[in-house]
């Protein structure tokens, strides 16, 4: 996880708008950070770059500009406490469930609701309204939103022969509507080429700084070309 610094007071602009910083610092596990070179102003581009994308297609965001090398500029939105993991292929803990291999291409998106940064975090849409997380509209445009936010960027992926295997999206709310808030780094947007490359960097294998740096890079790489 990249690390964050969000700035809400800005000075000489209205208060309906703060700066969300990304840093050079990656979480490889609770226990231990790497410094990786140009993370943040990867994080930031990836992030500019895919949120004007969606909005071409009339997709809520709150991303209004890049602000700075490594930092954008958002709506002062209210966060949801939860995101959205859009599974487009089997992951690890899908795969051993069903018996499939890893990355088995799945005719249906898998929707998965997290809550918290623990391991554990699957919850259901009952716990979303259980707990007064959601409201049972504002579930329905989330899954709507999500719906769209994949159809576009598999889409747009597919066209550059890559595969988009997973995606996390995060949500907030302002003016009573729900925006989509992030997450397009690099631990979150997860792609294959559709032929297999011994030099690409695997996602789910973010465990250095090398690999962080090298997938980073890949990515910057295809929105550049």
């Amino acid at each position: 996880m990249i690390d964050t610094n969000l700035i809400k007071d800005l000075p000489f602009d209205s208060a309906n708008y703060q700066v969300l910083e990304f840093l050079d610092i990656f979480e490889l596990n609770p226990q231990k950070k790497a410094k990786v070179k140009d993370l943040g102003y990867k994080a930031a581009l990836l992030h500019t770059f895919f949120f004007d994308y969606l909005k071409e297609y009339h997709i809520p965001v709150a991303f209004t500009k890049r602000e700075e090398k490594n930092s954008i500029k958002l709506i002062k939105y209210e966060p949801l406490s939860f995101n959205l993991k859009i599974l487009n292929s089997a992951d690890k803990r899908t795969a051993k469930i069903f018996s499939l291999k890893e990355r088995t291409p799945l005719e249906l998106p898998i929707f998965e609701f997290h809550f918290g940064n623990q391991k554990q975090s699957l919850i259901s849409d009952s716990h979303l309204i259980a707990f007064n997380l959601c409201s049972v509209e504002d579930l329905k445009m989330i899954n709507r939103i999500c719906s769209k936010i994949n159809a576009v960027l598999k889409s747009f992926f597919e066209r550059r022969n890559y595969i988009l295997a997973e995606i996390t999206c995060l949500f907030g709310k302002f003016d009573g509507k729900v925006l989509m808030t992030g997450n397009f780094s690099p631990e979150s947007l997860k792609v294959f080429p559709v032929e297999d490359s011994p030099k690409w960097k695997d996602p789910y294998k973010l465990d250095t700084a090398a690999n962080i740096k090298g997938y980073a890079d890949q990515l910057v790489k295809i929105i550049s070309t």
